[in-house]
C-alpha cells in the first residue's frame, strides 16, 4: 500500500471487529472457563460498539462554504 492509501483509515476498524467476533466465536466452539469469557468480549465487543453508535446518532451536516 502506498502512503496516502485510504485503505486503513477505511477498513481498519471493521476487520478490527471481524477479527474480534471471529475470535469469541471459536472461543465459545472450542472451551470452557477462560474460552468463555474470550467469547463475551469476542461477541459483546462489537454489538456494545453497534448500540453506542446507533444511540449516538449522527453528528450536525456542517456547512458547507
Amino acid at each position: 500500500m502506498k502512503a496516502g492509501s485510504p485503505f486503513w483509515p477505511l477498513w481498519g476498524w471493521p476487520l478490527f471487529f471481524a477479527v474480534l467476533s471471529g475470535a469469541g466465536l471459536v472461543g465459545g466452539l472450542v472451551g470452557d472457563g477462560a474460552w468463555d469469557w474470550m467469547t463475551w468480549v469476542g461477541l459483546g465487543g462489537p454489538c456494545a460498539a453497534g448500540i453506542w453508535f446507533g444511540l449516538r446518532g449522527r453528528a450536525p451536516a456542517r456547512d458547507a462554504r
